[in-house]
C-alpha cells in the first residue's frame, strides 16, 4: 500500500534497524520501545490487520510465529521469556494500518493483565 509506512520501510524507503528478514517477514527494532528489547515483526504482504487475514493467509501466520522464536533466539531471549502481541482495529491501540506483532522482552515483564 503506497502511503502505508510499515510498507516504506519494507520497501527500504524509510529507514530501520533491521532484525530479521526472510522471504515473507520484515522485523525491525521499535523506534518507541516499551521494554528493553522490542521488536516489529510485520508480513511483507500488506495487510491492515488481524481481523483482515484470510484462510490463505494462515501460512504466512505460521511463518511470523515461527519468525518470532527465531528472533528471540538470535536475541538471547528465548529461555528467559518474551511476550508476543499483536493489537487489531482502533479499540486495540492499533496505530498503524499493517499487520504487526510486537516482541518483547529483556526484563521481567510481569502478568500481562497487571500492566
Amino acid at each position: 500500500m503506497a502511503n502505508c509506512i510499515f510498507c516504506k520501510i519494507v520497501n527500504k524507503e524509510i529507514p530501520a534497524t533491521v532484525v530479521y528478514e526472510d522471504e515473507d517477514i520484515f522485523a525491525f527494532n521499535d523506534i518507541n520501545p516499551h521494554a528493553p528489547i522490542h521488536v516489529l515483526i510485520i508480513p511483507k504482504k500488506h495487510i491492515a490487520s488481524l481481523a483482515e487475514v484470510s484462510a490463505e493467509d494462515g501460512e504466512l501466520l505460521g511463518k511470523i510465529q515461527l519468525a518470532a522464536v527465531r528472533i528471540a533466539e538470535l536475541l538471547g531471549i528465548e529461555k528467559a521469556g518474551y511476550r508476543l502481541l499483536t493489537n487489531s482495529g482502533p479499540d486495540s491501540g492499533q496505530e498503524v494500518a499493517h499487520l504487526h506483532y510486537h516482541l518483547l522482552g529483556g526484563k521481567f515483564l510481569g502478568p500481562f493483565w497487571s500492566n
